[in-house]
């Protein structure tokens, strides 16, 4: 049994000894600090009072920047609103939402702290007194429950010199599904085969294939009528179509599983699953500690998933499974 990942002790040590705000120089805020140290060397070596004038308002803008960035980030209030689906090793959409009670934000870029989760969301303006919804593609490296712990927002207004980031401390899970493919093996054989096949009479009136045209008898469904065929013949002729009954498959999962292994033979069940669902058949799943009974359609096919994606994380506490669900 593998336990949920946690970031590393450097890295949670470095969450709790980080100051409330973080700054870092850019590429361009690089190339305006050596400029500025240019301007003061030629200042101090010539004399030149233009120079000096030059390079006060070089270090005000410095100023400037940092008290304007620090405005930009105050008085935010970020929501985490997750996604709909994850799968590993894939771009899946990621929602945030940001507001503010007073004044306006700039350039905001948001990205989940300490977490393997790679990508960004970036918002050009917010603001005051509207919640906007920050989108943005992310992209895990492995299945299973990935804990996350805050939300990282930076800025780089208003002159791109200083990126400053703020960290909003969310607790939450996401729960990542196995990658999507397709299966390279036959899921197997079915449990209960289709009936109708044989045209026989007690299997007509369904969904499948034509079977032939009848007479519509007095209060039978109108909405089966052929009417070219009934203007044709002159009286109400009803279409007749071969019932075809759902096959049912239990997929199972090999015990004893670890590593590269686990993986593969997870995504492999996943991508059988999706193919027998998505032609209308019922499936059950088969793991070494649950059984999911036989069902179809969607909400089967991300209770599969579900339960594919925490296999090998059964030992995960009750409160990380309730926000992972």
């Amino acid at each position: 049994m593998k336990a949920l990942a946690r970031p590393p002790f450097r890295a949670r040590l470095r969450a709790l000894l980080r100051p409330p705000r973080t700054l870092s120089v850019t590429k361009t805020g690089r190339t305006y600090l050596v400029v500025t140290f240019g301007v003061g060397l030629g200042a101090l070596n010539t004399g030149n009072n233009l120079l000096y004038l030059l390079l006060g308002l070089l270090l005000s803008m410095v100023v400037v920047s940092g008290v304007l960035s620090e405005r930009c980030l105050r008085d935010l209030t970020v929501r985490r609103m997750g996604a709909d689906a994850a799968f590993a090793r894939e771009p899946f959409a990621y929602r945030w939402a940001v507001s503010r009670k007073a004044g306006h934000g700039f350039a905001l870029t948001l990205a989940e702290d300490l977490s393997p989760l790679v990508g960004t969301g970036r918002l050009g303006y917010l603001p005051a007194g509207k919640e906007l919804v920050v989108r943005a593609d992310l992209a895990a490296p492995h299945r299973g429950p990935v804990r996350l712990t805050g939300v990282r927002v930076t800025t780089t207004w208003p002159l791109g010199l200083f990126a400053k980031t703020r960290v909003f401390s969310l607790e939450g899970t996401l729960l990542v599904y196995p990658r999507r493919g397709y299966a390279c093996r036959e899921p197997g054989q079915a449990e209960t085969g289709p009936r109708g096949e044989s045209g026989s009479p007690r299997h007509q009136d369904g969904t499948g294939d034509v079977a032939g045209l009848k007479e519509l008898a007095p209060g039978e469904d109108a909405r089966r009528i052929h009417w070219k065929k009934s203007a044709a013949a002159g009286r109400l002729l009803k279409v007749e179509r071969e019932r075809e009954e759902r096959r049912i498959w239990k997929l199972a999962l090999p015990p004893g599983l670890t590593g590269d292994a686990l993986e593969h033979q997870c995504e492999e069940v996943a991508a059988q699953a999706h193919q027998l669902l998505g032609a209308g058949h019922e499936v059950g799943l088969q793991l070494p500690d649950h059984v999911l009974r036989p069902s179809a359609g969607a909400g089967q096919e991300r209770r599969i998933l579900q339960a594919l994606a925490w296999v090998g994380f059964e030992d995960v506490d009750a409160i990380t499974k309730q926000e992972a669900a």
